[in-house]
This record gives C-alpha cells, sequence and structure tokens, in this order.
C-alpha cells in the first residue's frame, strides 16, 4: 500500500504521491506498475484441495483408531467387522467433507464480487480495462451504476452519490466531494473524499485516482480476516475433548487386559481379538452419523421457519449463544424510511385540501409514479412523497405535477446539501427549497425562524431522527434569476423520518434477555440514531454504553474488555472493529452470534461462534462467509433458531447418555467376564450390530424429543460445560454397570448349568433389549415414561417395536443364524432376557423418583 494518508490529502498531494496527473498516466507507466503492485484481485493464500480437506477427515484420534482395529480384524480373517468398519469411517468423512468444501466458497464469493470494468484515462485518451488491470495512479472516470473498481480519492464531483452499506453498514447512499479531510482516523463512512472497492455509485458523475488495489484495498483487508481460522463450534470442541480421553481410556483398558490374560498364560491371538471386541465396543460408531442427522433434522425445521443452515454444527452452537451481535438496518429496522413526525410553521392553502406545505413536498422531488412499477425514487424522498401522497392516486398525482410545471432547479450537491425547484404557479413562481436544517437555516431571511429551525432540528436529531427542511419564496415571472435563487427564503416546514423498528423487535429483545441471552447493536450508522433505536426496542437500557468507533480506536485493549460485557450499542465501526467485538467477547468466554448482509460483515461473520446472513438484502459474500441465514431477514427468526439449537442440544445429550451407558456396558460386560472365569460374552460382530442397530436406531428417535416448557427461561449453556454435566457422566456408569450385571447373570446363570445352551445369544439378546427399556426411560430427566405418554414421540415407539422385531429376526431366521452365529431360544428363554431387561429399565425409572425428593430444580 502506498506509504500516505489519501482522505486526509489535497487533490495535489494526492497525484504527487502517486506520480500521475490530471490526465493519468501512460500504458508503459500501468505495465510497469503491475509488475511493482501485482494484479487488482484478491488473493486466498491458504485454499485448500478438495483432496487435502477429504484426507483432514480422517485426522480424528477415535477414527484412527477404528481404523486400526479394521486392518487388525482384516489379518485376523474377520472381513466381515473389517468391511463394515471401514463402510462407517468412508461415510462419515464423505459427510465432513461436504460440510467443510463448501465453507471454502468465500473467497469465490468476493473474487466474483470485485471483477467489474473501468474506463480510465491512459495516454492522454479514455480506454476501458478490466478492474485486475487498474494501479495506483489509474485516473477513473466515474459515472451512476458503476461499481467501483480499486480504493480511490476523488478528484472531481458531480453530484457524485454512493451506496457503502456492503462496506460501511450506512444505510443511506453517501454524498461524495473532493475536500481534504482532517482527521487521520476519520472512519470509512464518514471519508466522504474516497470510493472504495466493491461499492456502488447511485447517482451523479465524476473522475478519482487509484491509491489502493488488490489485497491493499478495504475489500482485501476483508480477504485478509476471511483467511481466519474458523471457530470451532461448541459441540466439536466437546466432542473433540470426549473422543480423545475415550480414545486413551480404551487404550488403557485394552492394554490391561491383553497383558492381565498373557501374564494368566491365555491365547495372544485370543486376547488380541478380545482387545479388538472391546475397542469396537468402546468407540460408539453411529455417534458422528447420529449427530449428523440430528443436526440435519433441526436444520429441516428451521428451513420452514425462514432459517437456512449452511454449515450443520451451528444448529447446536445457537443453544450455547450468550451474546447476539446484530446489524441495526433490515434487521431491528424495516430498511425502509418513513416519515415520523412532521412540523408545519406557516399555515397556507395552496389549493383545495392541499396545503402549501404539503403542495411542497409533491413538488420538490424526483420520484416517477407508473401503474406498472409503482413508484419509484430515492429513498428519503419516496419517503416523503408517500407520506403526503398516500390518499391520491397515480392519475390525480401526474395531474398535480403537470398543473405546477418545473421550470427551473438547481440539483442537490453534497456541498450545498439542499436542492431547489422553481414551478409556476398562475402569474407567480414558486421556489421551493429542501435540505439539511443546517444549510437550509444559512438560506432564511428571518433570525427567529432560523433560530427555531435550529431548535425543532436538534431536538429531533437527538433522537436519532433524520431531519429534511422545507423553504419557500414567490417570485414574479419577471423576477427569475438562478443565481438569487437560494436567497432570503421563507422557513414553510419540517420533515423527520426514521428507518422504523420491525414491530416484533421489541418483544423479541425481551425474550432474549429472559434466555440470557444479551443482544448488542453494532451499525454504520450515527451514534443519536443507534441509540434511538436501541431505546425503542428495550436494547439499551439504565447502564448500557453507546461507543462509537472512534472511541473505540482510541481505547487501549484492557480497558475496552472491562466493559465490552456492558457495551450495547456501537456506531461507526469499521470492519476490523466488528471482528474485534466479536474476538472481545469471546476472549471473555461467551458464544457469540454475529448477523450482517454486507461485504464487511465477512470477517466477523466466519470468525464467531455462528455467523447469520441476510438472505434478502445480503451479498453473496456474507452468505458464504456464514453459518445460517435468515431468509426473512428478521431478527425474530434468530430467536426460533437458537430454541431450536437448545432442543436439539438436549437431545444430543440424550442420545450421548444413552449410546454411552450402553457402550459402558458392553465393555463392563467384555471386560469382567474373563475374571470371573467366562468365555468371551460377544462376538465383534454382536457388538457391531448393538453398536450400530440396537443404539443407533433408537437414538436417532430420540432427536425428535420435544423442546422442554423451560428452554427459553433458562441461561444458555457455560462454554466450559461438559457434555456430561447434570449427572449424565454417573448414569453411564452406574446404569453401564448394572446392564453388565444382568448381562453377565445371564451368562454365569446358563453357562454354569449347561455349556451346551444358547448363552451367547441369551447373552446378546439381554443387552440388546436391555438398551430398548433403557431408552424409553431416558426420554426425560425427571418425568416418569407413563406421565409423557408411550405414544407422545411415534417415531422412537415405532423404532423400539422395530428393532425388537430385528433382534428377533437375528435369533429366528437360519440364515442370520449363520451370520451372526446365533442359536434359536425357547419361549422361556426369551421370557428370561425380557425379564433381565426390564430391570433396566424399573431401576432408571426410580432414579427418577430420587431426584424429584432430593434434587430440586
Amino acid at each position: 500500500m502506498l506509504p500516505f494518508v489519501a482522505h486526509t490529502s489535497t487533490i495535489e498531494q494526492v497525484i504527487q504521491e502517486v506520480h500521475s496527473s490530471l490526465h493519468g498516466i501512460s500504458s508503459q507507466d500501468a505495465s510497469a506498475r503491475i509488475q511493482q503492485f501485482g494484479k487488482n484481485k484478491l488473493v486466498d493464500k491458504h485454499k485448500k484441495s478438495a483432496f487435502s480437506l477429504f484426507i483432514q477427515q480422517f485426522k480424528d484420534f477415535m477414527i484412527l483408531i477404528l481404523i486400526a482395529a479394521a486392518v487388525i480384524s482384516g489379518f485376523a480373517g474377520d472381513t466381515t467387522d473389517t468391511v463394515i468398519i471401514l463402510i462407517i469411517v468412508l461415510l462419515n468423512a464423505c459427510i465432513g467433507f461436504v460440510q467443510e468444501y463448501r465453507a471454502e466458497k468465500a473467497m469465490e464469493a468476493l473474487n466474483k464480487l470485485a471483477v467489474t470494468y473501468a474506463n480510465v484515462l491512459r495516454d492522454g485518451i479514455v480506454v476501458q480495462v478490466l478492474s485486475e488491470d487498474l494501479v495506483p495512479g489509474d485516473l477513473v472516470l466515474l459515472e451512476a451504476g458503476m461499481v467501483v473498481p480499486a480504493d480511490m480519492r476523488i478528484i472531481e464531483s458531480f453530484a457524485l452519490r454512493v451506496e457503502e452499506a456492503s462496506l460501511t453498514g450506512e444505510s443511506l447512499a453517501v454524498d461524495k466531494s473532493t475536500v481534504a479531510l482532517v482527521d487521520d482516523e476519520t472512519p470509512l463512512g464518514d471519508r466522504i473524499n474516497m470510493l472504495y472497492k466493491g461499492t456502488l455509485i447511485s447517482a451523479g458523475r465524476g473522475k478519482a485516482i487509484v491509491v489502493a488495489t488488490g489485497m491493499d484495498t478495504e475489500l482485501g483487508k476483508i480477504a485478509h480476516m476471511l483467511q481466519l481460522k474458523e471457530v470451532a463450534t461448541p459441540l466439536q470442541q466437546r466432542m473433540t475433548a470426549f473422543g480423545k480421553k475415550l480414545s486413551y481410556i480404551i487404550l488403557f483398558i485394552c492394554l490391561v487386559l491383553f497383558v492381565s490374560g498373557w501374564l494368566r498364560g491365555e491365547d495372544p491371538a485370543t486376547l488380541l481379538l478380545l482387545s479388538i471386541s472391546l475397542a469396537v465396543a468402546a468407540i460408539p460408531e453411529a455417534l458422528p452419523a447420529l449427530i449428523t442427522i440430528a443436526l440435519s433434522r433441526g436444520a429441516s425445521r428451521l428451513s420452514n421457519q425462514q432459517v437456512l443452515i449452511r454449515k450443520l454444527p451451528a444448529v447446536e452452537t445457537l443453544g450455547s449463544v450468550s451474546f447476539i451481535c446484530t446489524d441495526k438496518t433490515g434487521t431491528l429496522t424495516l430498511n425502509k424510511m418513513k416519515v415520523v413526525d412532521d412540523k408545519e410553521i406557516l399555515r397556507a392553502s395552496f389549493e383545495s385540501n392541499i396545503s402549501l406545505f404539503q403542495a411542497a413536498q409533491l413538488l420538490n422531488q424526483d420520484v416517477s409514479w407508473s401503474e406498472q412499477e409503482g413508484m419509484k425514487g430515492e429513498a428519503t424522498e419516496l419517503a416523503l412523497v408517500q407520506h403526503v401522497s398516500a390518499e391520491y392516486t397515480q392519475v390525480w398525482f401526474d395531474k398535480f405535477l403537470q398543473t405546477y410545471p418545473r421550470v427551473s432547479e438547481i440539483p442537490f450537491d453534497s456541498d450545498r446539501k439542499c436542492m431547489t425547484t422553481v414551478h409556476a404557479v398562475q402569474d407567480r413562481f414558486l421556489v421551493i427549497t429542501k435540505g439539511a436544517d443546517e444549510s437550509v437555516a444559512a438560506l432564511l431571511h428571518n433570525a427567529e425562524e432560523r433560530s427555531l429551525l435550529k431548535e425543532l432540528a436538534l431536538n429531533w436529531a437527538k433522537e436519532g431522527k433524520r431531519v429534511i427542511t422545507y423553504a419557500y419564496k414567490w417570485l414574479d415571472k419577471t423576477e427569475v434569476n438562478q443565481t438569487d435563487l437560494e436567497s432570503q427564503l421563507h422557513l414553510l416546514g419540517l420533515v423527520a423520518l426514521m428507518d422504523p423498528p420491525r414491530p416484533e423487535v421489541k418483544e423479541a429483545i425481551a425474550h432474549c434477555k429472559r434466555a440470557g441471552i444479551t443482544p448488542v447493536m453494532i451499525t454504520g450508522d450515527h451514534p443519536a440514531t443507534a441509540a434511538a433505536i436501541a431505546t425503542e426496542i428495550g436494547l439499551l437500557t439504565e447502564g448500557g454504553i453507546v461507543m462509537t468507533g472512534k472511541e473505540l480506536t482510541n481505547m487501549d485493549s484492557e480497558a475496552y474488555l472491562n466493559q465490552v460485557e456492558r457495551t450495547v450499542v456501537y456506531a461507526r465501526v469499521s470492519p476490523e472493529q466488528k471482528l474485534q467485538i466479536v474476538q472481545s467477547l469471546q476472549n471473555k468466554g461467551h458464544y457469540v452470534a454475529m448477523t450482517g448482509d454486507g461485504v464487511n460483515d465477512a470477517p466477523s461473520l466466519k470468525a464467531s461462534n455462528i455467523g447469520v446472513a441476510m438472505g434478502i438484502n445480503g451479498t453473496d459474500v456474507s452468505k458464504e462467509a456464514a453459518h445460517m441465514v435468515l431468509l426473512d431477514d428478521a431478527f425474530t427468526s434468530i430467536l426460533l433458531a437458537v430454541k431450536e439449537g437448545r432442543r436439539i442440544f438436549d437431545n444430543i445429550r440424550k442420545f450421548v447418555k444413552y449410546i454411552m451407558t450402553c457402550n459402558g456396558a458392553e465393555i463392563w460386560t467384555i471386560a469382567i467376564a474373563p475374571l470371573l472365569g467366562l468365555p468371551m460374552p460377544l462376538l465383534p460382530i454382536h457388538i457391531l450390530w448393538i453398536n450400530l442397530v440396537t443404539d443407533g436406531l433408537p437414538a436417532l428417535a430420540l432427536a425428535n424429543e420435544r423442546a422442554e416448557k423451560n428452554v427459553m427461561q433458562r441461561p444458555p449453556r457455560p462454554a466450559s460445560q461438559s457434555i456430561f454435566a447434570d449427572g449424565i457422566g454417573y448414569h453411564i456408569i452406574w446404569v453401564g454397570i448394572l446392564m453388565a450385571a444382568v448381562t453377565l447373570f445371564t451368562q454365569y446363570f446358563h453357562y454354569s448349568k449347561d455349556s451346551n445352551l444358547p448363552w451367547q445369544t441369551m447373552v446378546f439378546t439381554v443387552l440388546s433389549l436391555s438398551q430398548l427399556t433403557h431408552v424409553m426411560a431416558i426420554r426425560s430427566d425427571r418425568r416418569f415414561l407413563f406421565q409423557q405418554g408411550l405414544f407422545s414421540n411415534t417415531s422412537l415407539f415405532i423404532i423400539v417395536m422395530l428393532t425388537f422385531g430385528l433382534q428377533m429376526m437375528v435369533i429366528y431366521v437360519p440364515f442370520f443364524n449363520t451370520i451372526f452365529k446365533t442359536q434359536p431360544l425357547t419361549m422361556e428363554q426369551l421370557f428370561f432376557c425380557i425379564g433381565m431387561a426390564m430391570i433396566v429399565f424399573h431401576a432408571v425409572e426410580a432414579e427418577k423418583w430420587m431426584k424429584q425428593i432430593f434434587v430440586k430444580k
């Protein structure tokens, strides 16, 4: 980047610094500068290939253990186990790859946004070049409708207006000028003499000199920030920690089992097979797929509520969110200017039922009205005209304009900040001036009117309203002089406009606070406007802090960290500062949701724990960087998503509780049986069947459990909270031991009685059916099954019955007897197995009874 501050430099200084002229540069210079500064395009330095993304899915420690178990099983001659394990691993890898591959598209969207053409002066003539071929020093010709191709300093401006919302968050088009600014730290949104890559020229024309290209532009800085590593979700963090701990425990138990058996003189090959069985039993093969399916179902439900989930882990992350940082325009507000107040100073009639003040608003405007397209025009003018013409038709409107034709005008420009039109009214001319209060005040002939205008405008400005002032004078037809039109005017009236809050937002903010979530407004608008809206919707209350981007820049990091949790409104902030806000809250231990619609929001969307893009007004870049997209741009949709996220996490905890209890039972059974002098109770294929069918199918149905009634009245889960908190860890241990006990009792009772009995089939059946009775009992932590109703989760009931049927098929169908090495049971033996399984159900129901008595919640 060139070492000077363009917005505080004069035009002459800028030309000198970039070694250019008012006639541009030569083609030879342009070629040399491309070699020096590089192409004017965005570069992704850390782009991963599809192959490397796929390979990365196999680096998880638990996955590596499964692969090792599959390889050893293959060498041991058990190809069935090997094939099943490898299929599971491959499916899990494919799911993860698809999610991450989609996330890598953010940089591609940025590059698509940046591909434009520009007309430049080279060798003294106008030529059209690709935006990527622009270099510092190029003189670019500007016109309405043009996407700004690079960062540029304006050197000529004729009513130039630029839409910068995608970069700065400013909701209205910005008037541009050539005047050098004073403050080096002027926020992007206030640099009226600068143009930035990716923004849109909405009106006017002019010339500008390129001062930065490619990755040195403000858009390039955003691209740099997009290359930051994405934050892991709470579920990913918890499951990673859980996976490592479980893997170490598994390896330790397998080692102890192998060594103790070897010391007792047992066959090493048998011990190796037993260790593999234990590893397969302990690792919850179905868990990654179950979590993905549960998240997918949540995403499907949310899509019906105008929320599109782009990255599945985001669904669960919503349940942990403690701060929601939201843009103002379009999310909390309607993104539509509306007249909220007016004050008629001079009460004078113009024609029947039309006052002079109303006539001024109808005549001094450039709005078009057609039957096909309705009213079209600049947002502020549309609001003003619609406010006055609401009760009139398009035919009446056209006739009114024809009756009082415009005969002369002085167009709006950013220096004067006003617009004047002259209309023929019978034998006189009506001069109407409309503009900013301070600009119109300077044109009034009466000091009292100036004082009144200042007082009224100041009061409205404090309320965050945008003030438009109207003044007028009458002229005889012989007195019209263009240079004297904007002088000796009379104050006619004032109009206050705002982008009003969405009707439902105030209640949504209250719901947020009840759920322990702090909403924070981050906007590119002025502080007064932001504070007024925040107060109206209940976001800014006593003790809340309003901070500007400039104040944040001048504050040291320690002081800011001390008040970041109390700052609820940020105004005039830069993209880097949005990122700083998100990261500061994360450093305080919070999970942060960030909403945004512009290019400037993309880095903070990606860095936040959950990035939320706008579906209607959002740019492609923001949507690609975000975890989810609000299809209706409504803040209330975030709350629906949070509720769904909390429900999903509750249900994930239920099937983690279910699966790990079952796996624990398998571990205890396999590990303790040899110590009791019993043969190996289960074969590896039995364990895989239990893990994939008896565990997997019912656990999947647990994802359909309804949300608890108090789900949005409790605080977010602490970031450090284990997935085994609230007694889940204890439940896994004691119920796992109980399942193992009834299973081992079954083995001991029948094996010691007659080793020729189908004791291994009975062990397999007791363990399978115990898990089915267990899943029916854990649907709620505190409510008994009869209180919930057997059919309140219909899918679970059907799947339990289906799984029971599949287990019977494995026992009684000869083909499956061969594969699973099972034997048919007598009715007496089957009922014995069912009775053993029901012990587990009643024990878990008794646990709920104990909680109701001794644990108040």
